[in-house]
């Protein structure tokens, strides 16, 4: 036991909620949607201290583990790992696997303190009570759980009734209550002994693996058996396929928190959201004297109490009251914010028609461990694309059977590698790459490298990738 709590952060889920900027490959917690950085970050960012907590372990899937590394190493986070689940199983599987890994590593009577990776925050004296408290009814064997002080009759919040008082500032939890309609809402408001559950949790390895063995054994069953069989792969831990896909699709709640008769609540007045809404977005944004909170390239005119975001076009909104208007590269998305929750069904439209279907999976920028890139125009038989590389990366040695690609320097030094030749382009040069010729971007530089691609050919899909060498150990 170090003395230290290790912090989880469960950030593999994908989600469609804030369309059109969160997508299943465009996940909510790596966007940017208060401050200068992710939510992820921020969630980095509150643990980031060495005197309280180890480095955070992080559960995260096969698409985003490049995605949270780099972004870990944006904010100079060094991390315990990144655990990689094969398989969706909701958040039991993967606290399970987590669990045992921390009390491997750490020892059974290590605290954990498991985060969402997706929430806002604010860290002040009301959050470190919090944790404090949490960790005090922790150490007596307690699964606790925090809650928080509703605001509004919210729908899209879970909610936590408190029994009675145990140690300072926990209590022992009476009932989770489901999502509320808006009239329950109000009456759990009313009774005045209701918390919004906010999804963290803060207990021992040897609590919760005890638990998850009485209460759900072939979680914590499927659980070990990946972690004894995991492969390590960079800093990246593979929980065994198999092993994991034999656990049921359960979350920690429903496997643990609703049966134990350990679980504990500290309610708590943070400053915190989900951020599971436009509008929840909006209420903690920092607005104008009409209400407004914008973002990126927004002009407001006669518009009060909105929400205008804008990633690229030029977005003008003029005579509007309480509306969501939100703009992605290739999407955009107009609405009341007092429907936000509803956002999820337009979705489900969107994502049943064919033709619409690719605008809620894949978005037009797309990370990758080496840098990243965004489509700028799409036509028959072409595409053009702004990629960007970080300092001393590289793209992998690869090829393509059915397309071109003509690059062309923007910004920085470029090293381009073509069959055995390799050239170095400045800002303003340009280099074509034949169908079928293997071939290589690097930067060489200390800024960041800049390029326009342009691709010609019958095929311009992702899936034409041969990769040769790859320094991320990618197929």
């Amino acid at each position: 036991m170090t003395g230290k709590i290790v912090p989880v952060i469960m950030a593999g889920g994908k989600g469609t909620r804030l369309w059109p900027l969160s997508r299943a490959t465009a996940a909510k917690q790596f966007l940017t949607l208060i401050g200068d950085g992710t939510l992820f970050q921020s969630t980095l960012e509150r643990v980031n201290d060495n005197i309280v907590y180890e480095p955070p372990l992080v559960v995260t899937n096969e698409d985003f583990r490049f995605l949270v590394a780099e972004q870990a190493r944006a904010k100079n986070v060094v991390l315990s790992g990144i655990v990689l689940e094969p398989v969706a199983r909701n958040t039991a599987p993967a606290l399970a696997a987590a669990a045992r890994i921390v009390a491997d590593r750490f020892g059974d009577d290590n605290m954990l303190l498991v985060l969402p990776s997706d929430h806002a925050i604010v860290v002040d004296d009301n959050y470190q009570a919090a944790i404090r408290a949490a960790l005090t009814a922790a150490a007596t064997g307690d699964l606790v759980t925090f809650g928080i002080t509703p605001t509004e009759p919210a729908t899209g919040y879970g909610y936590i009734e408190l029994g009675g008082h145990l140690e300072q500032g926990a209590y022992a939890v009476s009932r989770f209550v489901e999502k509320p309609n808006v009239q329950q809402a109000q009456a759990l408001i009313d009774a005045g002994s209701y918390y919004w559950n906010s999804g963290m949790f803060l207990f021992s390895a040897a609590a919760i693996l005890a638990e998850l063995e009485l209460h759900a054994p072939e979680v914590v069953a499927a659980a070990d058996s990946a972690v004894e069989k995991a492969t390590m792969d960079f800093d990246f831990i593979r929980l065994d396929g198999d092993a994991f896909a034999r656990a049921p699709s359960i979350s920690i709640d429903y496997a643990v928190m609703e049966k134990t008769v350990n679980a504990a609540v500290v309610p708590s007045s943070i400053q915190w959201s989900d951020l599971g809404s436009w509008d929840a977005v909006w209420k903690i944004g920092e607005a104008d004297g009409d209400g407004n909170v914008v973002r990126g390239n927004v002009t407001v005119r006669n518009t009060t109490n909105s929400l205008v975001i804008s990633h690229n076009a030029h977005m003008g909104v003029q005579g509007m009251d309480g509306v969501a208007v939100i703009a992605s590269e290739d999407a955009v998305l107009v609405g009341r914010l007092d429907n936000a929750q509803d956002v999820g069904n337009l979705v489900k439209i969107l994502a049943a028609d064919r033709k619409t279907a690719a605008l809620t999976e894949t978005h037009p920028s797309s990370l990758r461990p080496w840098g990243g890139y965004t489509s700028i125009l799409k036509g028959d038989r072409f595409q053009v694309k702004r990629l960007f590389v970080h300092p001393s990366k590289k793209l992998s040695l690869q090829k393509h059977h059915h397309r071109a690609e003509h690059w062309i320097c923007v910004k920085g030094t470029a090293e381009v590698t073509i069959n055995d030749q390799v050239t170095i382009l400045h800002e303003n040069q340009s280099i074509y790459i034949p169908q079928g010729a293997m071939h290589r971007l690097g930067n060489p530089g200390k800024i960041l490298l800049e390029m326009i691609e342009i691709q010609t050919g019958s095929y311009l899909g992702e899936d034409d990738i041969v990769r040769l060498v790859d320094e991320f150990g990618r197929n």
